[in-house]
């Protein structure tokens, strides 16, 4: 077994790109019933998370803000209160479920950052919970 077959690879998943907005990060939220999504750069590279609470906290903090300006605000102004790490196409097991246990979902990238997709956490559970032999 190894992090490749966990993988939902990049064109089955949502994500957003860095120069997405905030109302375009609700919208692809609500689409996908995620509660967080991954964020690529230009070149596809993985660069962070953005989650339904760092939305939360960007409303609440910013004077003004509502759901009908939300297409003024870019994904990168807003804080993450959570750093999602990722984990390399060929790294051991063992480091992707170490996150994994932390995370609802770790995003994978491959040797150069590139983002190749995520592993849900939930399908790790369900893995191990067929497989285990008392």
């Amino acid at each position: 077994m190894d992090i490749q077959s966990f993988l939902h690879p990049k064109d089955e998943v949502s994500y957003l790109m860095i120069s997405s907005t905030m109302k375009e990060a609700l919208d692809k939220l609500e689409a996908s019933h995620y509660t967080a999504i991954p964020i690529l750069d230009d070149n596809g590279l993985y660069f962070g998370t953005l989650s339904e609470g760092d939305l939360l906290w960007k409303l609440k903090a910013t004077h003004g803000l509502t759901f009908d300006n939300m297409h003024d605000i870019p994904v990168v102004s807003i804080k993450k209160r959570m750093k999602v790490e990722c984990v390399e196409i060929n790294a051991d097991l063992d480091d992707m479920l170490a996150l994994a246990a932390d995370q609802n979902f770790v995003p994978v990238v491959d040797a150069d950052r590139v983002f190749l997709g995520i592993i849900r956490r939930k399908d790790i559970i369900e893995y191990y919970t067929r497989n285990i032999a008392d």
